[in-house]
């Protein structure tokens, strides 16, 4: 008679389904943390998640990758309704990480780079600029409690592409008061991890940056994931997805709902010297996604490898 295995049959683990986010998985939100550990979290905000929260905006792809990758930037935010005389400026980041700041001037600052972990990053935005907008004096601004079923931010705004500045730094913080020596150690701070960004003109939500050791293009794109992918796998299989010589799509990752594909470029490549080849992807993008015809093994073993070749934001 066979000895029993001294092994015990342990409980398999229960699968997600198609779509459905694992609890080891990084949460779709984009704060870094597991999902179990976020949206997840057992009486967290997963009822209200939103994937895609800006989706609508004429900004959508420049407001994930100004809250996302983006040192520095601002741009003015037009607004609509009983505020639209209201002056708001949105910035990437804002002293101390606030969420927003009333100006002496009555100016409205709304930092994007912040994380609620209310479950929809445009309900928590609409939030903070209403406050702000109702605060009668100048100070930080921000959410001690869930918005709960307020506005968002495309209930607020103008719908038009915004104006958008890359700043080599934070310096706009003390822009109206260059004595301001209570931000004077933060700014130093900020400015000291800012890579040089700039945004191209030919293309819509692309943004070249230099991390020192290499230099990298971030283009983030509105098109649904699974035709996107489709098209990317077939120009990077005929060679049309190398935008200068050396350069190469090295992955991508997601936030917000969208796709931000990543190319590695030389050293020295700097911005312009992309501006034509961008454009001239983007039309190739454009005809490539429109094909209905089903992916040769070549494209399929493309596509895998680019849909696991995940890189970090920053």
């Amino acid at each position: 008679m066979g000895k029993r295995s001294r092994t015990r049959t342990r409980p398999r683990t229960t699968t997600t389904t198609a779509g459905e986010v694992g609890p080891r998985q990084p949460c779709p939100c984009g704060s870094g943390r597991r999902y179990k550990a976020c949206h997840g979290a057992p009486g967290g905000a997963s009822a209200v998640f939103v994937a895609r929260p800006f989706e609508g905006l004429a900004s959508e792809c420049d407001l994930v990758a100004l809250r996302e990758l983006v040192p520095s930037a601002t741009a003015p935010l037009p607004l609509v309704g009983e505020h639209a005389d209201r002056r708001v400026t949105l910035c990437t980041l804002l002293p101390m990480a606030a969420p927003a700041m009333v100006r002496d001037s009555g100016e409205v600052w709304l930092g994007l780079q912040v994380v609620h972990n209310f479950g929809d990053p445009s309900r928590d935005l609409a939030a903070v600029l209403l406050a702000a907008l109702a605060q009668g004096e100048p100070g930080i601004v921000g959410l001690t409690e869930p918005p709960g079923e307020g506005p968002r931010l495309q209930d607020l705004v103008g719908d038009a592409p915004l104006d958008i500045t890359v700043h080599d730094g934070f310096d706009f913080w003390v822009a109206d008061s260059p004595d301001a020596a209570d931000v004077a150690g933060a700014l130093d701070e900020a400015n000291g991890q800012v890579n040089p960004t700039t945004r191209l003109s030919s293309v819509p939500a692309a943004y070249w940056t230099d991390v020192t050791t290499k230099e990298h293009l971030r283009w983030v794109m509105p098109e649904p994931e699974g035709p996107l992918l489709d098209a990317l796998a077939r120009l990077h299989v005929t060679g049309q997805d190398v935008l200068v010589p050396d350069s190469r799509l090295v992955g991508m990752f997601r936030a917000h709902g969208l796709l931000t594909p990543v190319w590695d470029l030389p050293l020295g490549t700097g911005a312009e010297a992309l501006e034509e080849p961008a454009s001239r992807f983007a039309s190739d993008l454009a005809t490539t996604l429109a094909s209905t015809e089903d992916l040769t093994s070549e494209e399929r073993a493309a596509r895998n490898g680019l849909a696991h070749r995940q890189v970090t934001i920053r």
